[in-house]
């Protein structure tokens, strides 16, 4: 698959601005997103997920199991037909599948992914799995599987597309934890993973919708874990950094790696300081076959032998191809045997039966652990090999090493951990102190942590290597293949190198390769591996303009390669492909005059403009012209120094002219080598049909709710004809209909309704439920009635209540409105003639001042309260209450079989619309205006200001009081149209205002005192925010 580059292309336009704001943007979603820790195993998946508000946690599984077995299966349907799909079952639910259904469960496929279909360890992954029907994938080569499970005619499933189905059910639960989307994801990988075998991880992880953040080996995974709880000697004080191996055996490999922990003390923000961790790799070694499998299958191989030996199995006269052969035998003892080895690593004897094992032959096994430590002698003697070469790689010594670290489920067998004390040397080093099953996925939770800008860990810096030796070939200009080793094993990733050629013709390739075994177990071989080739695509063109343009030769033209490993799965990565020549620099102007000139800066020799923006004065030409400051003033002398430095500048030589490098970048494609890359098309069909999984599972889902709901609601109806308070709100004939179809119902389910479609089984509960929901609203209505019609009355009594309070409040603020005008009617016509003023007049209270002929304005606040405020709510009583008093004498007649007329949604509704009423009312006497402040009339010049009286004074005379009393009934007053009181409201209002009016007259005559406003009377009324 070729991809076009053009390397080293500045962009400068509007275009950059915005892929930097969308950098931001991603930056920022990045860091709100959830991110997943996953230790992908060959026989357990494990997830960790880090979120803000959940630091690091497991991610749990539906059966809430702390790991996921690596397994998927498909449920069989009795006739598959095409563009169906089956039921899919994961973790353990699928492993229970595998008796029953063994050539439709696939588990423990990290061991095939990117691998072709004729490599070793795929054949003996299909002798261990014999009912799985194993082919090649058509546009790759590699494994694919297909299924009984479907028509014939449908395509086979590759393993990147069966993990990925695993992936996304582990996405799942993380986001049933998470609340929230899930897609960015780190991954634990074993070191001795290729390039194709990453490119695989993160293909199954696209197709699952994850996006691979980084890929990070399982011992480095561990050792991040470890760093997190603990402090280094810091190197800069001279402490002595530790060595520690991590020692991982799980179901399909064994892994070493070496690491080194140390701290470092570096450079913070400002003049500050910090110590870091740093955990860094060493070396690693591995063996790729053994593990908890390959101990599995010394117990296998012994039950296949003794079951031929055994007096049953004679008569069928078995063969060990035979039995092995057998599906459903197969998957049995696989299966049996893992639990036997996991049996064994406690206790020293155990046993198995099987029940038909192999053509309906029973079969009973026993074994020791000493039988089973002497069957597995051959592979006890693979463990330290492994370690011996992180070893070898590393430099190190055994006994430099500070102590081993378990991780992994085999590494409790007891015959692994007297081999490793033996090769250590001692059994004070090999260590428990890290979580052999969970230390990993930590890890990698911790590493996508420190992947986003989120979250704030321990700062701890990793770095591992590459695992394998990686080069280029090329041809150069003679028409020789060259060759050139560009990382070692232990190159870590990042790491960039730089290499020059001297090819100026299209196409030059440069092919880049991994030296890779093929077959090898322990070490890495030294067959090469193609990765890529980059092929140049105007390199003729920009040597031609390089000669022409700038009169470039052959010889100072050079082509310049800068490439690294990804820092995120350790790929070869092109970070600059460039032609470039030394040439001379021209007289012509550099970018910067170029861009000074463009926005008006001037160039280097040009006269500086004077202060206000006009050219400088004729007088002035000699000083502008030479070279001076900038200051405000400057010496006369000046112009004079400036002319001598000039011709002195005149008579120096001139100097050399300078260089510097034209630099064109080159374009090129890069063509990636390997296993052929997954067309679009065939990629964008695997997600399709992942997809339509999805809905097939969703649906089929909703059916069995369905089922469920239906099968419930029979048994609910049955209850139901037995319930007093059911039976006395329903008839005969609904109970008897009732019964019926219940009958009916449950019978159907279980004659072949079981399969019907949502559609049929949700029409059957309808028809129940047609039936009974009249019946329990009935009920429901009954229970609740009493309650509602109490909330309805109580509301009536509180809105007369109300109104009582809003009549009294417009009977007081008409008085105080009448009194005022009465008393303002009555004041002395003011004088118009302008006075002195004492500045200090106001600060006695017997003290004589002066006024303007012309006093402030004195005003009222509105009334709170209006007349046309009444008519609402006595609107609103009237037919609410003539509504309840009609509906309450309509429920009487009925009989409680009769569907009611007074609904308690009804009486709800009333009840909120008088109570919204209430709160309408209140809140405009809180949103009454504050009282305006008036300034006090000052009296005329020489009157005296008399002292303010007490408002508790005789001369008060407080308004009559309401009582609010439950029993009080309001008085009811009809309005006009227009909202205007008629006459019995009128009428209602003199009898208040007539005591007002002869109190008035009575003080007619008074003149008030001058500097005094008329004082208020007070109401006896409550604040208006207490009605």
């Amino acid at each position: 698959m070729a991809r076009s580059r053009n390397s080293n292309r500045f962009i400068s336009s509007p275009l950059f601005s915005l892929l930097c704001l969308f950098c931001v943007f991603s930056s920022t979603a990045l860091a709100a997103s959830a991110v997943l820790g996953v230790d992908l195993g060959t026989e357990y998946i494990k997830a960790a997920l880090v979120k803000p508000g959940i630091p690091l946690e497991i991610v749990l599984t539906k059966d809430s199991r702390r790991k996921e077995a690596s397994t998927v299966a498909f449920k069989p349907p009795k006739n598959p037909q095409s563009g169906s799909f089956p039921e899919r079952a994961y973790g353990s639910d699928a492993v229970a599948l595998s008796a029953r259904f063994p050539g439709d469960v696939y588990s423990n496929l990290k061991v095939l992914l990117g691998l072709p279909a004729d490599n070793s360890l795929v054949t003996e992954y299909a002798s261990r799995h014999p009912a799985l029907r194993l082919e090649t994938e058509k546009t790759r080569g590699t494994a694919a599987f297909r299924s009984g499970a479907f028509a014939e005619d449908e395509e086979p499933f590759s393993v990147e597309e069966l993990l990925a189905m695993e992936l996304q059910s582990i996405q799942k639960n993380a986001e049933a934890l998470a609340g929230s989307r899930v897609k960015d994801i780190v991954m634990t990988v074993p070191p001795f993973y290729s390039a194709e075998e990453k490119r695989a991880v993160k293909l199954a992880a696209e197709l699952a919708g994850l996006r691979v953040l980084e890929l990070v080996s399982d011992g480095l995974a561990v050792g991040l874990n470890y760093a997190t709880s603990r402090t280094f000697p810091s190197v800069n004080e001279g402490g002595k950094p530790e060595i520690h191996l991590v020692f991982d055996m799980g179901a399909g490999s064994t892994k070493a790696t070496l690491l080194k922990f140390q701290g470092r003390t570096v450079k913070d923000v400002g003049k500050f300081n910090k110590t870091i961790q740093e955990v860094q790799v060493l070396g690693t070694g591995w063996d790729r076959t053994l593990g908890g499998d390959a101990l599995n299958a010394v117990i296998v191989d012994d039950m296949v032998t003794q079951f031929i030996e055994s007096k049953s199995a004679k008569s069928v006269s078995p063969t060990i191809e035979s039995v092995k052969g057998h599906g459903r035998a197969a998957a049995k003892l696989w299966k049996e045997a893992e639990r036997l080895r996991q049996v064994l690593s406690a206790n020293t004897n155990t046993q198995a039966s099987f029940e038909g094992l192999y053509e309906d032959v029973d079969f009973r096994y026993k074994i020791s652990r000493a039988d089973f430590e002497k069957l597995a002698e051959p592979h006890a003697a693979r463990i330290s090999p492994a370690i011996q070469k992180a070893l070898d790689i590393a430099n190190v010594k055994v006994t430099d090493i500070d102590s081993v670290i378990l991780h992994g489920g085999a590494i409790r067998t007891p015959f692994v951990q007297k081999e490793l004390e033996k090769f250590i040397g001692s059994s004070d080093k090999v260590r428990t102190n890290v979580n052999a099953d969970e230390a990993a996925v930590f890890g990698a939770g911790f590493r996508g942590a420190g992947l986003s800008p989120s979250f704030r860990v321990k700062e701890i810096r990793s770095s591992e290597g590459v695992a394998y030796r990686a080069g280029m070939k090329w041809t150069n200009t003679n028409g020789k293949p060259q060759h050139q080793q560009l990382w070692q094993a232990t190159s870590f990733l990042g790491a960039e190198k730089q290499y020059t050629f001297k090819n100026q013709i299209d196409p030059f390739e440069i092919n880049f390769y991994q030296h890779v075994g093929s077959d090898e177990n322990v070490s890495p071989g030294s067959a090469e591996k193609e990765l890529l080739t980059v092929t140049t695509k105007n390199l003729t063109e920009s040597v031609a303009q390089l000669k022409t343009k700038f009169g470039c030769d052959d010889a100072g033209i050079n082509l310049h390669l800068s490439t690294r490993l990804s820092p995120v799965d350790g790929e070869v990565e092109i970070v600059k492909l460039v032609l470039d020549c030394e040439v001379e620099d021209t007289d012509k102007p550099g970018m910067v005059d170029s861009m000074k000139g463009l926005f008006g800066f001037g160039k280097k020799d040009q006269a500086p403009l004077s202060e206000d923006g006009e050219e400088p004065l004729e007088s002035s030409v000699t000083e502008s012209a030479t070279t001076s400051s900038t200051s405000s003033s400057t010496s006369s002398s000046a112009p004079a120094k400036s002319a001598t430095k000039e011709s002195k500048d005149s008579k120096e030589p001139k100097s050399k002219p300078s260089k510097h490098l034209e630099i064109v970048p080159i374009e090129y494609t890069i063509d990636i080598k390997g296993s052929p890359q997954l067309p679009a098309l065939e990629k964008s069909r695997m997600k399709d049909r992942i997809t339509a999984f999805d809905d097939s599972d969703r649906s089929r889902r909703l059916r069995e709710e369905a089922l469920n709901q239906l099968e419930g609601y029979t048994y609910h109806a049955r209850d139901l004809l037995d319930n007093e308070d059911f039976v006395a709100v329903s008839t005969q004939e609904e109970r008897t209909n009732l019964e019926t179809k219940a009958k009916a119902a449950s019978e159907w389910i279980y004659s072949g309704g079981s399969d019907a479609t949502r559609e049929e089984l949700k029409a059957k509960l309808k028809e129940m439920r047609d039936i009974v929901g009249p019946i329990e609203s009935r009920k429901e209505e009954a229970a609740g009635r009493p309650e509602a019609i109490k909330a309805l009355q109580q509301a009536i009594n509180e809105t007369t209540q109300i109104m009582d309070g809003v009549m009294g409040q417009i009977e007081n603020d008409t008085k105080i409105h009448s009194s005022f005008s009465a008393s303002k009617s009555s004041a002395p016509t003011k004088p118009t003639k302008s006075a002195t003023v004492d500045e200090f007049a106001d600060l006695e209270d017997d003290a004589t001042a002066t006024v303007s002929a012309s006093p402030e304005k004195e005003t009222l606040d509105p009334p709170t309260y209006t007349a046309a405020d009444l008519i609402r709510p006595q609107s609103l009583y009237d037919s609410v209450t003539k509504w309840l008093v009609e509906k309450l004498a309509e429920q009487e007649k009925l009989s409680p079989t009769d569907d009611p007329v007074l609904l308690v949604k009804d009486l709800t509704a009333k009840t909120k619309e008088l109570t919204d009423m209430h709160v309408d009312i209140l809140m405009k006497s809180m949103k009454r205006p504050h009282k305006t402040s008036r300034k006090p009339v000052k009296p005329p010049k020489g009157a005296k200001v008399g002292k303010k009286k007490s408002k508790t004074g005789s001369a008060d005379k407080a308004a009559p009081s309401l009582d609010f009393g439950d029993g009080v009934k309001p008085q009811i007053f009809n309005f006009d149209e227009d909202g205007d009181m008629d006459e019995q409201l009128k009428a209602f209002m003199e009898q208040y205002s007539a005591p007002e009016v002869e109190e008035d007259a009575n003080t007619a005559g008074t003149v008030p005192e001058a500097g005094k406003e008329p004082e208020k009377e007070e109401t006896g009324e409550k604040p208006h925010d207490e009605l």
